[in-house]
C-alpha cells in the first residue's frame, strides 16, 4: 500500500526540532553510561568524549587564558611603574629588560587564544608563555639582588600556581607549569649566594609541597567537570530518547494503526489548521466523503478478518488515487474515508473522485452478499468550495459531502454524487 503522502505529512507535524548537540556514536553513548556507573574519580573521557568536551569548554577557556593573560601584562607595568617611582634608577634599569619579556609573551598567547586552534597549538601557546612569564618575574629579582631575589622567586611561584588553579587545561599542561615553577626556583636558588644549598632545598621541598597540592586540586576540578559534560551528554540523550518516544506515539495516535493512512484526529486538527490559517489557504478546496457499499454483509458473510482486509486494501487504492503530497486521506469512521483536495476545482475532483471508484470495482475484492454487485464497491459524496464562497466552513463543507454521499447511495450506490452539480449523480462505468 502506498502511503508515501500521509506518512511524511505526519511526520512533518511531530518531528522535533534539530538540538544543539549532535549525536554521539552508539560506541561514546555506552561509554558515557558505563563512566557514570563507576566511580568519579576514574573518569578517563574517550577520545570522541574528549574531542566534545573540548569543543564545548572552548569558550570559556578562552576567556579564562585571555583574561588571565592581559591581566599579568597589566600588574607588570604596574609594577614597574611603581618600581620607578620608588627604586633607585640603577636597578629599575636592572629589572627593566627582563620584565619586558613578559609583555610580548602573554600578548602572544593572549592571541592564539581569540580562535580555536589545533591542540598542540593551544598547549604551545600557553607552556611557552607561562614559561616566558615565569622567567620574566624570576629574573627580575634575580637581577636586581639583595632583597628582590628571594621576593620574586616567591611572586613567580604564586603566579605559577594561579596559573594552575585558573587554567581548566588538561592535567600534563598543569603538571609542566608546576615544574616550570619548581626548577625555575630551585635553579636559582642554588645559585644563591645569600643562602645554603641545604637551605634552597628545603625552601623547594616546602613550596613544592603547595604547588603538589594546586595540581592535584586541578586534576580534581578536572574530573568534576568532566563528570559534569557526563551528566549533561546523558541528560540530553535521555531527553531525545523521550522526545522519539513522544513522537512515535504521537504519530500512532495521528495514524489509524488498521489501515495506516491518517486518523479521523489528525485529520480534524489538520482541517483546523488550515482554515485557521487563511494566508495558508489555497484558491479552492474539495472533499470527498467515500463509502464502501455494504460493508456490514462483507464482515457477516466472509468475517471481520476478510472486512479488515478490505478497509487495507481500499484505503491503499484510495491513497493511490490521490495527485500529489497536497491530497490528505484519512479513516473516518469503521468504513468511511474522507478525502481532501486542496486547490482543486470541481472537474479536478470528480476525476480523482472517479478514479477511485473505479480503481476500488476493478480491484474484484469479494462481497457476495452485496445487492450491488459480487465485488466491494464504493459510493463517494463530492463538495467543492463555491467560486463565490472559497473560504467556506470546513464542517460545511464535510456537510455537503455528506449530503452528496447520501445522495449516491439513494441513486444505487457505486458511483460518484457531486454536491449541487446539476447532474447530480455519475453513474458507474
Amino acid at each position: 500500500m502506498n502511503t508515501h503522502h500521509t506518512s511524511s505529512s505526519l511526520s512533518a507535524t511531530i518531528t522535533p526540532g534539530p538540538t544543539n548537540l549532535q549525536k554521539l556514536s552508539a560506541t561514546a553513548e555506552l561509554e558515557v553510561e558505563r563512566l557514570l556507573a563507576g566511580r568519579t574519580r576514574d573518569i578517563r573521557l574517550s577520545r570522541e568524549l574528549t574531542r566534545r568536551f573540548r569543543e564545548r569548554s572552548w569558550p570559556q577557556m578562552s576567556k579564562i587564558v585571555r583574561a588571565w593573560m592581559i591581566w599579568v601584562v597589566v600588574l607588570d607595568v604596574l609594577t614597574l611603574a611603581v618600581n620607578a617611582a620608588l627604586l633607585p634608577a640603577e636597578t629599575v634599569r636592572l629589572m627593566f629588560a627582563p620584565a619586558s619579556i613578559l609583555i610580548p609573551a602573554a600578548l602572544g598567547a593572549e592571541f592564539v587564544f581569540r580562535h580555536p586552534r589545533a591542540l598542540w597549538v593551544q598547549g604551545a601557546a600557553i607552556l611557552l608563555g607561562v614559561f616566558l612569564i615565569l622567567l620574566s618575574v624570576a629574573l627580575v629579582g634575580v637581577l636586581a639582588g639583595e632583597e628582590f631575589y628571594e621576593r620574586h622567586l616567591t611572586i613567580m611561584l604564586f603566579v605559577a600556581v594561579t596559573a594552575i588553579i585558573i587554567f581548566p587545561v588538561p592535567i600534563s599542561w598543569s603538571i609542566t607549569v608546576a615544574a616550570y615553577g619548581l626548577g625555575l626556583y630551585l635553579g636559582f636558588q642554588l645559585h644563591n649566594s645569600a643562602i645554603e644549598r641545604g637551605s634552597a632545598l628545603a625552601g623547594a621541598l616546602f613550596f613544592a609541597t603547595g604547588v603538589i597540592a594546586t595540581v592535584a586540586a586541578r586534576h580534581t576540578a578536572n574530573i568534576l567537570a568532566y563528570k559534569t559534560f557526563l551528566l549533561e551528554i546523558r541528560d540530553r540523550m535521555r531527553l531525545a530518547e523521550l522526545t522519539d518516544a513522544n513522537a512515535r506515539l504521537e504519530l500512532l495516535a495521528r495514524t489509524d494503526p488498521l489501515t495506516g493512512v491518517a486518523s479521523r484526529r489528525w485529520m480534524t486538527e489538520m482541517l483546523s489548521r488550515l482554515w485557521d490559517d487563511n494566508r495558508d489557504q489555497p484558491t479552492g478546496n474539495a472533499m470527498l466523503m467515500c463509502d464502501v457499499d455494504h460493508f456490514k454483509q462483507l464482515n457477516d458473510s466472509l468475517g471481520h478478518a476478510e472486512g479488515d482486509r478490505c478497509l487495507v486494501k481500499v484505503a491503499g487504492i484510495i491513497q493511490s488515487s490521490l495527485r500529489d503530497e497536497r491530497d490528505q486521506v484519512a479513516r473516518y469512521g469503521g468504513e468511511e474515508f474522507l478525502v481532501l483536495l486542496r486547490d482543486a476545482n470541481e472537474d479536478e475532483a470528480a476525476v480523482v473522485a472517479e478514479r477511485i471508484r473505479s480503481r476500488v470495482e476493478a480491484a474484484s475484492l469479494p462481497n457476495l452478499q452485496s445487492t450491488t454487485g459480487p465485488y466491494v464497491t464504493v459510493s463517494i459524496g463530492v463538495s467543492v468550495a463555491p467560486q463565490d464562497d472559497p473560504l467556506i466552513a470546513a464542517d460545511a463543507l464535510q456537510r455537503q459531502a455528506d449530503e452528496a454521499l447520501y445522495k449516491a447511495k439513494q441513486d444505487g450506490r457505486n458511483r460518484v454524487s457531486i454536491f449541487g452539480s446539476a447532474t447530480a449523480t455519475s453513474s458507474s462505468g
